[in-house]
């Protein structure tokens, strides 16, 4: 019997501070998905391409043709990091690179579903980023955009129960924290409305696109696809790791669709 199918997707503001690779952080998440992976098959969605470039050529990341070449100077560099916070735990990576046509083409997703399922059967980790080096945003027609969906959508078409987002927002509230400190997380979501999901995006924002906004869309996608998804922070991985090993929910906001009373 095949173990339960769970994605984690980690997002550059944890991967990346001050201009330079948490290794901090990276290392404590190959621990995580070690005492996972005892129990599920875990694929990674992971962004920091661009910002792992920016560590080494400090290029102008508001020229496409400059955000792309970090892209292809960071990936590598991304992939070695990970390879080595991995090693002593066994765990063997694969780096799977996606565009928007990958996800749209009947034949190239099932080529996809079956390379992912070799990978799972002999316990390799799939690591899963968008191909920023040759995409120039195709992703939006498939309604996303960014790694918030695209791990949502890799939920969806590898057959995945639950997507768990860490971020560097520990949940979703039910008034922004920046605004209200005493604003509570709502721990159980099953209903999203369309004023939430169309929230105007504001710069600087962590409840806009590339904030709440998008991991709304995310959530979303998967409700309406009969799967789960679990934000939490990416700074306390005990949370993620306390809930998908002894279901115990103490912070961050499951979206499900199921009645939990």
């Amino acid at each position: 019997m095949r173990k339960n199918r769970i994605v984690i997707k980690v997002g550059s503001a944890i991967l990346v501070e001050n201009q330079k690779v948490n290794l901090v952080r990276i290392e404590a998440l190959a621990q995580l998905i070690s005492e996972l992976s005892a129990t599920y098959e875990v694929i990674l969605v992971s962004s920091g391409a661009v910002a792992s470039g920016f560590t080494a050529l400090e290029l102008d990341k508001k020229i496409l043709a400059n955000k792309q070449a970090l892209a292809a100077i960071g990936q590598p560099l991304l992939m070695q990091i990970y390879a080595k916070a991995l090693q002593p735990y066994g765990i063997l990576s694969a780096q799977v690179l996606f565009s928007g046509y990958d996800l749209d083409s009947r034949k190239r997703t099932q080529n996809a579903r079956n390379t992912m399922e070799v990978l799972l059967k002999n316990k390799v980790l799939p690591i899963i980023n968008e191909n920023d080096v040759t995409t120039t945003g195709e992703l939006m027609f498939l309604g996303f955009g960014d790694n918030d969906q695209l791990s949502a959508y890799v939920t969806h078409f590898f057959d995945a129960s639950l997507l768990a987002i860490l971020s560097d927002i520990d949940g979703y509230y039910e008034e922004n924290p920046k605004e209200n400190p005493n604003a509570k997380i709502r721990k159980i979501v099953t209903e999203i409305s369309q004023a939430e999901l169309q929230a105007e995006a504001t710069p600087n924002n962590a409840f806009a696109t590339g904030g709440i906004v998008t991991k709304l869309k995310a959530a979303q996608f998967l409700l309406e696809n009969g799967r789960e998804m679990f934000l939490s922070s990416g700074k306390d991985l005990n949370i993620l790791k306390v809930f998908l090993l002894h279901s115990k929910h103490s912070k961050g906001t499951l979206f499900t669709a199921r009645s939990l009373s």
